[in-house]
């Protein structure tokens, strides 16, 4: 158990960024989910408007101090070729 009044303060205060950075990261995980769900659908807009809404959850926790900026530009990037390969037409089989 803590002694210092200090230590206590620092228990509680890791406790609330703790359950608050598990918020941001819930948020981030459900963007990007359906986002991914969205690949199989036919509906560019709706692709495009998920994308968007993943990059900007994905900001939104780099400017929270949830995540680290290069792993939310790396996440970004992926998704972003997710996106250009589902709207790419499929290639046509060689006879």
């Amino acid at each position: 158990m803590p002694r210092s009044g200090t230590t206590k303060k620092r228990i509680r205060q890791n406790m609330r960024r703790r359950l608050r950075n598990r918020a941001a990261r819930g948020v981030v995980k459900s963007q990007v989910k359906k986002f991914l769900a969205t690949l199989d659908s036919g509906d560019a807009e709706a692709r495009q408007r998920e994308f968007h809404a993943a990059v900007v959850a994905l900001d939104k926790a780099v400017s929270r101090g949830v995540l680290h900026k290069n792993a939310a530009a790396r996440r970004k990037a992926r998704l972003a070729a997710r996106l250009k390969k589902a709207a790419a037409p499929a290639p046509a089989p060689q006879a």
